[in-house]
């Protein structure tokens, strides 16, 4: 359950710490005094999407923190799985959310940061959120829909369904692609050969572009590369004895027959010595690319046309080289595909049929699994309906047959009779606002075994209603507080007085700036708060009075 709720900067909201019951606890103030912002706050710790504008006007960042206890083994396994579980207190959880004037969010999960996500996560295993606009739920489809799947507890079977569905969605796809006529399969085979042959007979290498491109330099420059060479050859080598190499070889010799005279001379001559063997190897490197240009037979007009078809192949198919090997490979697949139709037709037809079969066998066993929840679920829904004062309402879920979707083959939508003798209509056209929130909180509290979390929060699910209504709302949402800990925002007196803790919300102005208090109210203290919902302003003693009997009342049962 929820123990503790630290708010911080959020809007109204400066600082405040709400300590939660079990039991029944409702939250009562007047209109705009910040009972909404409690519950901003609690689906912003628990990973719902929130907004920078919660940021109390001058504060840098806004926290929301919460602990919980007592928890269930599901949120225990999905803490564990995330990485979150606390190893002191398994059965116990803090979940800190900061969001900054930025837009950035810290989350910490027993001080472990995630990522908002993960506070989803969770989340969903601890808290469900039921509010004023959830009765408007009612007006979707779709969420009639999965009432029923809560209720008839389909959910493995239709997620079972939803991957063989998928399946034969591919499935189709790859048959329609396949399905051409024989003209465009014989213009597309045509196509693939011809970029097939062009690719292969290129026979582009990995690097070959940048290597022509070098190539085609050197043949644009041959005159200048052999006189360099040439030039180069004979300053170093030389026509005669006094060439570069053997005057340094006669040097070098002078120099060594002079070294038993002066020894540092040896030193010397043998540098020079050095200096021969190094311009005698460059002598030989130069003759070795000479004698290779006079053998190279490959033109200018050569490395251009070759050129041209690199860059051609890449264009059409590169930009990379593996690439174009990508595509060649992807191309021979379906090159082969296409020349094996008959065969690949045949296989993919078996495919189709085998999921679509077994596609509609689960939607039929998904169907009768629904029809059957159905009856009890209008059953039950009734009873609870007529507890809450709307006996005459007639609930029936209409299935109709539809083709093969996400969901099955059902379409399914909840009418109501609200008087004797009419036809059901749809929620959408004759429920009221008070109407359509007896009937969701009916639905809830029908739907609420199936509910794992231990914390339920009503959000004005009164709204519209009054008189004997909301005492029987009230009651409904105290019996649901025997096996949850409920939490409840309301503008009824009748439901309020049920309450095992009662919390005020009160906004104040100081100094110019608005600041939201939650006070926890002591029996003297709903006594007034009764009494305000009562009469408003004008306390009377007769109001007061009545209050005490109602909390009295409350008190007996």
């Amino acid at each position: 359950m929820l123990d503790t709720l630290y708010i911080e900067n959020i809007a109204v909201i400066e600082k405040t710490s709400i300590d939660f019951t079990e039991g029944f606890n409702v939250l009562t103030g007047e209109t705009g005094a910040g009972k909404s912002i409690v519950i901003d706050s609690i689906n912003a710790v628990l990973g719902n999407r929130t907004s920078k504008e919660l940021i109390r006007t001058g504060a840098k960042k806004a926290v929301v923190s919460a602990q919980f206890s007592d928890i269930s083994e599901k949120t225990v396994k999905t803490l564990e799985r995330l990485g979150c579980k606390n190893e002191d207190d398994p059965k116990s959880l803090v979940i800190n959310r900061e969001i900054s004037a930025s837009g950035k969010n810290i989350c910490r999960v027993n001080c472990v940061p995630v990522p908002v996500s993960v506070l989803k996560e969770i989340g969903v295993t601890l808290v469900a959120i039921h509010g004023q606009m959830m009765s408007y739920e009612l007006m979707n489809g779709d969420k009639h829909r999965e009432y029923i799947d809560d209720y008839a507890n389909t959910a493995l079977l239709l997620n079972e369904y939803r991957q063989v569905f998928h399946q034969l969605k591919d499935c189709k796809h790859r048959l329609d692609k396949a399905e051409t006529d024989d003209n465009e399969r014989e213009s597309r085979i045509d196509i693939l050969k011809y970029q097939i042959n062009e690719i292969e007979q290129a026979d582009v290498k990995d690097g070959e572009l940048e290597a022509l491109k070098e190539q085609r330099i050197v043949c644009r420059n041959r005159e200048k590369i052999d006189e360099a060479l040439a030039y180069a050859h004979a300053q170093l080598s030389g026509n005669d004895e006094y060439g570069v190499l053997s005057s340094i070889q006669n040097a070098a010799q002078s120099l060594e027959q002079a070294s038993s005279l002066l020894p540092e001379l040896e030193k010397i001559s043998e540098r020079l010595g050095n200096l021969y063997y190094e311009l005698d190897d460059s002598i030989d490197a130069i003759s070795s690319v000479m004698s290779d240009r006079e053998d190279e037979d490959i033109s200018l007009e050569e490395v251009e046309n070759r050129l041209d078809v690199v860059q051609k192949i890449i264009k059409k198919y590169g930009p990379e080289h593996s690439d174009i090997q990508s595509f060649l490979e992807s191309g021979k697949k379906e090159l082969d595909s296409l020349l094996s139709y008959e065969e690949n037709m045949e296989a993919l037809l078996d495919e189709y049929n085998e999921l679509a079969n077994r596609a509609l066998d689960l939607a039929n066993e998904i169907s009768q699994l629904r029809k059957t929840g159905a009856q009890e679920f209008v059953a039950a829904v009734e009873a609870q309906l007529a507890y809450l004062d709307m006996p005459s309402v007639r609930l029936v879920v209409n299935i109709e047959k539809t083709k093969l979707t996400e969901n099955g083959i059902d379409k399914i939508e909840l009418l109501i009779s609200a008087n004797p003798g009419e036809e059901p209509k749809p929620i959408s056209k004759i429920a009221s606002g008070g109407e359509l929130s007896r009937i969701m909180l009916s639905i809830n509290n029908v739907l609420t075994d199936s509910d794992s979390a231990s914390t339920m929060i009503f959000d004005e699910v009164d709204s519209g209603i009054s008189g004997s209504a909301s005492q029987k709302v009230g009651q409904k949402l105290k019996a649901v507080s025997s096996g949850h800990q409920v939490i409840c925002v309301t503008h009824q007196a009748q439901i309020a007085a049920l309450a095992d803790t009662h919390f005020f919300i009160k906004k104040n102005v100081r100094d110019g700036k608005t600041f939201t208090e939650v006070t926890r109210l002591s029996f003297e203290q709903r006594k007034e708060e009764l009494a305000r919902i009562i009469d408003g302003l004008n306390i009377t003693e007769i109001s007061l009075r009545h209050a005490e009997e109602m909390l009295g009342g409350a008190k007996q049962r």
